[in-house]
């Protein structure tokens, strides 16, 4: 496997111990990272104090408020692009890569036959080693057979989108593409992102890199959210209406889908009278607002004036 700079890039917010597994396992990989960069969402349960004692050499960005899922990624993908790295490797606090994790994903994309794939994407298990239905790839709707013959030659899938729980990315894509949509904060982000830097080209879902995300329950992104699906709506209406990751048919297609899973959700919930509210200021919100620039999210949360986005 040749020689390839690549930058772990980790957000966490409030879980140092499942932080400190997750560092663990990313300094016991075969292939190790170049660099690790932490996030730090304004914890206030002791993460700075653990990761300054226990990681002292790790490059840690704290964040002066939290800017969820979707700022800190870009954070951290900012920084990680100010270095001179070519791929970017995303993963969420409670992601536990195993040994092989990051060098599977490095040679699948090396060994890829035809232009380098914009993304490459682990295998996600609970922590009993069942799929986690949470963070399964969307398949590559309409692949060619040249396509998908070309990702089974190197034991993958194609897929259309991905999610922020181990997903490794080409860092000349993010950089004319941009970065995370940093004002969704939670929800669809990772979504938005991944179509954005896939449209047009190729990704693959790689079976060989498994990392276990440590979710306190085992369940599908049409579990209850509570008050966490205003978030969803909004944001899905942002993604449908404002970004350039879909083609039209592609929008017409997954909003098709997401109603569907709306009503799924809302039915089987015990407190519907909190998800009708939620989608209700959902809908308001995505129709009468914009996301405020990525750039202006992160200098808020950092303190200074980033590169504009």
């Amino acid at each position: 496997m040749s020689e390839v700079r690549v930058a772990a890039v980790v957000v966490t917010w409030n879980r140092r111990e499942l932080l400190a597994q997750s560092l663990h396992a990313l300094e016991a990989q075969t292939l190790a990272p170049a660099a690790v960069i932490v996030v730090d969402n304004a914890s206030d349960d002791g993460t700075e104090q653990m990761l300054a004692e226990r990681f002292p050499r790790l490059d840690v960005v704290r964040a002066l408020l939290n800017t969820g899922g979707a700022g800190g990624f870009a954070i951290g993908l900012e920084r990680a692009l100010s270095d001179d790295c070519r791929l970017v490797w995303l993963m969420d606090d409670d992601t536990v890569p195993e040994r092989t994790a990051l060098a599977e994903l490095v040679g699948a994309r090396q060994r890829y036959a035809g232009a380098a794939p914009a993304l490459v994407a682990s295998r996600v298990v609970w922590t009993d080693g069942r799929d986690h239905p949470m963070n399964t790839p969307r398949a590559k709707p309409g692949a060619r057979a040249a396509e998908r013959a070309a990702a089974a030659d190197v034991g993958c899938v194609p897929i259309r989108s991905a999610s922020f729980v181990s997903v490794l990315v080409d860092a000349d894509l993010v950089r004319e593409r941009g970065l995370p949509v940093a004002d969704y904060f939670l929800w669809n982000d990772d979504f938005e992102f991944t179509t954005r830097i896939i449209r047009g080209g190729r990704a693959l879902y790689c079976p060989a890199s498994v990392v276990v995300h440590k979710t306190k329950a085992f369940g599908s992104t049409d579990a209850d959210p509570g008050e966490r699906f205003f978030f969803e709506v909004r944001n899905k209406i942002w993604l449908f209406g404002r970004s350039r990751g879909l083609s039209p048919t592609e929008k017409a297609v997954y909003a098709g889908s997401t109603v569907r899973r709306w009503v799924r959700t809302i039915g089987r919930s015990p407190d519907r009278r909190t998800l009708w509210r939620g989608l209700r200021h959902g809908l308001v919100a995505g129709v009468r607002t914009r996301p405020r620039s990525t750039a202006d999210v992160v200098a808020a949360a950092t303190g200074r004036q980033p590169c504009r986005d």
